[in-house]
């Protein structure tokens, strides 16, 4: 039951790919990965979840590893619509826990505000709201960590050097993103390079940032995304303070985007690749979410240790 196998999904105008696991009646839980990641980056956050009962589905996201590469479509809208349909295909008539990291994380909040009926719970791993984007890509501070983005903005150069070297620099940008790499293995990252190894597999992901960019950079668009609606699923924000790219303010000010007081989990020894760096923490941590009664709560700083981990794989749902 808890074997991770990869399967094709058939949406309206895409088919995806994804990993799968657990029960196929339990609750639906989707995972949404980052950039420069795959579907791949949430195995080890899997099992554990699928062991508590919990059906997961892990789909590689528009334009990245085996899903299709329309030549369009990478604006938030229709990258929300691709969850959602994905949603409704695997669990009709029920809504879904729905947890993203990185440019996942930026979905999911998108998904929960516009389209609440598919989201039961939600959960975030080291990404910015899309309303605080707008705030905080104002700042000196976050400007400079976010260098890159800017970067991706130029025409055919990033895809060039991404590519280059058999897509060599993207496992060593995911590595710098870590406090502690040596947690990830030598050859774990191996699928990642051969993905990002084509100049043409590396146009969707920077089209993310390109699209993105045209909304944060016209008043129109950041009067849309401050105006994002409040999001009445419950939200788990999992923060590593360690974070090279984003700083914590991304966990400040998300009251008013949420019916319910957002509890965060700032992890003081972790970075930014929390599901590669830590995934029995994310995992644990998720666990308690979903189980949670749906209570308000504050900003704590723990640590999740093995006994904790222990604890929630032997209470299944």
């Amino acid at each position: 039951m808890n074997a991770i196998f990869s399967r094709p999904v058939s949406l309206p105008g895409l088919r995806m790919q994804a990993l799968e696991a657990g029960p196929a009646q339990g609750p639906l839980v989707l995972l949404l990965h980052g950039f420069p990641e795959l579907s791949e980056s949430w195995r080890e956050v899997m099992g554990p979840l699928a062991a508590a009962g919990f059906r997961v589905v892990a789909p590689d996201m528009r334009g990245y590893g085996d899903t299709e590469r329309p030549e369009t479509g990478y604006d938030l809208d229709t990258l929300a619509m691709d969850v959602v349909h994905l949603a409704r295909h695997l669990s009709p008539g029920r809504p879904v826990h729905l947890v993203g990291h990185d440019w996942g994380g930026i979905i999911a909040f998108y998904v929960a505000a516009h389209h609440p009926e598919v989201v039961d719970r939600l959960a975030v791993v080291n990404a910015p709201h899309p309303a605080l984007l707008v705030r905080e890509l104002a700042k000196p501070a976050q400007m400079l960590r976010s260098w890159y983005a800017f970067f991706f903005l130029l025409p055919w150069l990033p895809e060039r050097l991404l590519s280059a070297g058999g897509g060599a620099l993207v496992s060593r940008m995911l590595r710098r993103q870590m406090v502690d790499d040596s947690r990830v293995p030598p050859g774990k990252l191996a699928e990642y390079e051969a993905h990002f190894s084509r100049p043409e597999a590396v146009r969707p992901p920077i089209t993310y940032y390109r699209e993105l960019f045209r909304l944060l950079f016209t008043p129109g668009g950041r009067r849309r995304l401050l105006a994002t609606p409040r999001a009445r699923a419950p939200l788990m924000l999992i923060w590593g303070e360690r974070d090279p790219s984003l700083r914590t303010t991304f966990t400040q000010g998300l009251e008013p985007y949420f019916e319910q007081r957002p509890i965060v989990r700032r992890l003081p020894e972790e970075g930014h690749t929390l599901p590669l760096e830590a995934p029995d923490k994310v995992a644990s941590l998720l666990l308690e979410h979903f189980r949670a009664a749906r209570a308000t709560s504050g900003v704590e700083r723990v640590d999740v240790h093995a006994r904790e981990q222990s604890h929630a794989l032997h209470h299944p749902v």
